[in-house]
């Protein structure tokens, strides 16, 4: 029996991803999560086998909470699904540790077979994603020529996510039970690291690099 996570901020999408799911004889879905938060600790808690994942999500988007999930509960496997085909956001999950990336619109054998494939470690691209990361790699070989960049740290990253929502720095504080004054230094630190200088060009680089779509 496969047992399986759900993770996506609409509850429509979980009950309809839910009802297909438990309808196979061979899976089960043991937890449903609304933030990529409640992800980590249900993970913790129930060491699913495949955790279905929504990409982009507030608090915490499915990348960070992909590769947070890699780290603590090892013997899971992630199943991005999201509405972007890009291969900016394919990457991103792969490189996060994902076993899979199908879009929102994939039909439903897609999604069991997906899983299937996850649950034994083996990796499944939705064939709607994948001209466009052969693609990339056609183009830029290279993986040093990815980015530029500069890299955020974990909590960095989480802060600026945040920022890029629209919280506050006392919001930040207590979502993260961090005190006001360190988020206030993470952001002077992420604006000092990146060479930005106001939120709104904070915002504009979390969605530029995958952080956050805005589109929740």
């Amino acid at each position: 029996m496969i047992r399986i996570l759900i993770v996506d901020d609409h509850t429509l999408v979980r009950k309809g991803l839910g009802s297909m799911i438990m309808a196979e004889a061979d899976m089960q879905v043991i937890g449903e999560a609304a933030t990529g938060l409640e992800s980590l600790e249900l993970c913790r808690l129930h060491k699913p086998d495949v955790v279905v994942m929504d990409v982009s999500m507030p608090d915490m988007n499915g990348i960070e909470a992909t590769e947070r999930i890699m780290a603590e509960c090892p013997g899971s496997r992630v199943v991005g699904v999201s509405m972007h085909a890009d291969s900016f956001f394919v990457e991103r999950m792969l490189k996060a540790g994902a076993s899979g990336y199908l879009l929102k619109n994939s039909a439903r054998l897609e999604l069991l077979t997906a899983i299937r494939e996850a649950s034994v470690g083996r990796c499944y691209l939705s064939p709607a994603v994948t001209g466009s990361v052969v693609d990339r790699f056609v183009r830029h070989p290279d993986p040093d020529q990815e980015s530029s960049m500069p890299q955020l740290t974990l909590r960095e990253r989480e802060v600026l996510q945040l920022l890029a929502e629209g919280n506050s720095s006392k919001e930040i504080a207590h979502h993260l039970s961090l005190s006001v004054r360190t988020v206030e230094h993470h952001r002077h630190q992420i604006m000092a690291r990146l060479g930005l200088r106001s939120v709104a060009a904070l915002t504009k680089y979390a969605i530029r690099s995958g952080l956050t779509s805005l589109e929740f």
